[in-house]
């Protein structure tokens, strides 16, 4: 069974060489490797160029491919430039287990699977990015298996199951797989969850790039025409506490400000009972709070933002 890995990149100077020695390290190499890049400013091509490919093992060489464009574009073109009909797929910041790409393709024996969606954990080394993980990732505890959707963090796929969804939709520039897997998933493509195909991603390390990775994510699926139930609870969240706002300021009602501070202190509560077992750290309780405050706002904004612009490209 031949395969093509497939990756896109921009930017990522500090990120790639990790990704490329996991790739290198696997039990079972690529036959082909392909990595397009959308107009890195920084040393990234550089990078991949000097890499220093290890003494044995793969054959395979980098093809680097250069184009402009979202990270849509970039994967279609890769895409389109294999020449095997089993893609498997990461991206930059991913580390791959090195039975990664062997755990990945075997569901393929089966000659009616179309796609697997392999698992991702988080990489996390400071308590801000353990405590930032479960608002990105899929928890182990809650995988389920049988609904399980692919993300190309760590994903295969058949070229021709690809051509027939009409590719990635090159009008999104964020969460593209989201919308690629929802159309696979409607479509009733053959989805196989392989749990043993692991790759572990990078969190961010900041409130600035946590908050812009949450609204970028938020935007794409607006434009997808994706609106998740958890988006919708969140707006009704915020409405009700609007609305509980206006009418103490129009009434001075000391029962509504009791019922603010209530609501107030369940969510907080809340918001750290939920994902505590995950960091099980005493900075959990103050990072936490202020990681669903700001994912909150950072969703409702890109939503919001999405949605102009999927008006305007009609």
């Amino acid at each position: 069974m031949k395969v093509t890995f497939v990756a896109t990149v921009f930017n990522e100077e500090k990120n790639i060489k990790l990704l490329l020695e996991s790739l290198f390290s696997q039990s079972k190499f690529p036959d082909e490797i392909i990595i397009v890049d959308g107009g890195s400013t920084d040393n990234t091509v550089s990078e991949i160029s000097s890499f220093k490919f290890p003494e044995s093992g793969s054959n395979a060489k980098i093809k680097l491919l250069f184009k402009k464009g979202n990270i849509s574009v970039g994967r279609n073109e890769a895409i389109k430039s294999a020449n095997n009909e089993i893609i498997v797929c990461s991206d930059a910041g991913c580390i791959l287990d090195k039975d990664w790409i062997k755990n990945i393709i075997k569901p393929f024996e089966n000659k009616n699977v179309d796609v697997v969606a392999g698992y991702y954990k988080g990489n996390a080394k400071t308590i801000f990015q353990k405590c930032l993980v479960p608002y990105v990732l899929v928890m182990p505890d809650k995988a389920d298996v049988n609904n399980f959707l692919p993300a190309t963090r760590s994903m295969a796929f058949k070229k021709s199951i690809w051509k027939k969804m009409g590719e990635f939709d090159e009008k999104i520039s964020y969460s593209e797989d989201y919308a690629f897997a929802k159309k696979l998933k409607k479509n009733k493509a053959n989805i196989v969850f392989a749990k043993k195909a692991v790759v572990s991603w990078m969190p961010r390390d900041n409130f600035g790039s946590a908050f812009l990775m949450f609204y970028r994510f938020a935007k794409g699926d607006a434009e997808s025409r994706i609106l998740r139930p958890k988006v919708v609870l969140i707006f009704l969240r915020y409405l009700i506490g609007l609305f509980l706002i206006i009418f103490y300021i129009t009434f001075r009602s000391q029962v509504i400000l009791n019922i603010l501070y209530l609501m107030f202190f369940l969510y907080i509560l809340w918001s750290i009972i939920k994902n505590y077992k995950y960091v099980k750290k005493i900075g959990a309780i103050l990072f936490l709070p202020l990681l669903q405050i700001e994912s909150d706002i950072a969703v409702m904004l890109g939503t919001i933002r999405g949605l102009f612009s999927f008006v305007n490209f009609n």
